[in-house]
């Protein structure tokens, strides 16, 4: 074993008191976070002494999972499988929150109440969110700390973003919602909302979230976060005048990637974060539209190259249309290229995930406009402050989220909540 990881195992079997267990099995991965920086981890699956995986090739019941971040030499994750843990003077929590809190900022390096605060408590377990100056940020970093009933670790995660001071442009907030009452008029949308209880499609008024920036009141989409890894954007509509014959044939979609332990421990950076040229885009949409050639003669005009991003060891091309365009879930088409060769290797259409509604009630007439909408709603809004990162500005801006809990039944008039709609 490397003298490097060899360092890593001494100090889990220390740490966390595993005398009572023999290291199975380590490996080494890649991630690349949302600013497009590199870390390497290494995993070390500890089983208890006289065990092996099970016949399904599942771990044994109190299995040490423990994975440190190489770039830092910090801890990353501690699960003990199904919370049983046979860990001898490992880690016990006898004191309360402020002894698990002191625990945290000693593996983490992270100072509570300047980075972190606590989000939620139990018995046996809290969690803590990434603040600034008491304003949580998006993205958002998450730890999670675990125990038994003798108060036995059984689990730690943390994962996210803990911006650092340099990374914060500090304002005083002053955003209300009377000024952003122009701004929240635009963000009610009628959408189409899936009922599974009732088998039903409502016609719904509801807030599409959004940030507004309170320097200057622009605003930022609230996007759900992908992985990290460079991403383009491209807006292309793909036309033709002649389909393809012959068919696409697939290839299998292998995410798992080989890391050296030179590349672990020197960092290096993955082939992920290298930047998308012109020349890179155009020979991908050239390869997406020879695909649906031959897959999707038909729609000619239909779908629209909205972004290409590096994953792993591909380059993901995601592709929609403007069709349900009021619907919750739309029309998704991911292709997977080889980054090399910009050969299409394999394709995943979200339409069966679709075709589930196409047995659901559709929704009735509208009766309500969406002025209507917005005067039932606009007391019910709510613009929450939030740090949130700058791509461009490589910077964390304070913003106000503007969200609403409630939507308005465009059949009705009634007010709901959103969350009784499932």
């Amino acid at each position: 074993m490397d003298s490097r990881i060899q360092a890593f195992v001494d100090q889990a079997l220390t740490t966390f008191g595993l005398g009572n267990y023999y290291l199975h099995h380590h490996s080494l991965w890649r991630d690349v976070n949302h600013f497009n920086e590199t870390s390497y981890t290494l995993c070390l699956e500890w089983f208890p002494n006289g065990t092996e995986s099970d016949e399904d090739g599942s771990n044994p019941e109190g299995t040490a999972i423990i994975e440190y971040n190489i770039n830092t030499g910090k801890l990353k994750n501690a699960i003990f499988v199904m919370g049983e843990t046979y860990a001898q003077d490992g880690i016990t929590f006898n004191g309360g929150t402020e002894e698990v809190i002191k625990w945290i900022e000693q593996e983490t390096g992270l100072t509570y109440n300047e980075r972190f605060q606590l989000h939620n408590e139990t018995e046996d377990e809290i969690e803590c969110r990434a603040f600034i100056d008491g304003i949580p940020v998006s993205p958002s970093g998450y730890i999670e700390v675990k125990w038994n009933d003798n108060r036995e670790l059984t689990f730690f995660s943390i994962h996210g973003e803990f911006p650092t001071d340099d990374q914060v442009i500090r304002e005083t907030y002053n955003l209300s919602l009377e000024q952003a009452a122009h701004i929240a008029k635009e963000q009610v949308k009628r959408i189409e909302f899936p009922s599974f209880e009732q088998k039903k499609l409502f016609a719904v008024y509801a807030v599409e979230e959004i940030y507004i920036r309170n320097k200057d009141q622009m605003t930022k989409p609230f996007e759900m976060l992908q992985d990290g890894g460079t991403t383009k954007k491209v807006n292309h509509i793909l036309q033709w005048n002649k389909p393809i014959s012959g068919a696409f044939e697939r290839k299998e979609i292998d995410l798992q990637e080989e890391i050296t332990v030179d590349e672990a421990f020197s960092c290096t950076p993955s082939p992920t974060t290298r930047p998308i040229t012109e020349e890179d885009e155009k020979k991908c949409v050239e390869s997406v539209e020879r695909l649906l050639r031959k897959e999707y003669p038909e729609d000619s005009g239909i779908w629209r190259v909205n972004t290409l991003h590096r994953d792993k060891k591909f380059l993901v091309a995601t592709l929609g249309t403007d069709q349900h365009e009021t619907r919750v879930f739309k029309r998704k088409l991911s292709v997977f290229l080889d980054p090399h060769s910009m050969v299409v290797v394999n394709y995943i259409d979200n339409q069966f995930m679709l075709e589930m509604y196409d047995s659901f009630e559709a929704s009735g007439d509208v009766t309500v406009t969406q002025d209507e909408a917005y005067e039932k709603l606009k007391g019910l809004f709510e613009l929450q402050p939030f740090y949130v990162y700058d791509d461009e500005e490589k910077k964390y801006n304070l913003c106000g989220k503007l969200d609403c809990h409630h939507g308005v039944n465009a059949e009705t008039g009634e007010v709901v909540l959103l969350d009784d709609l499932g």
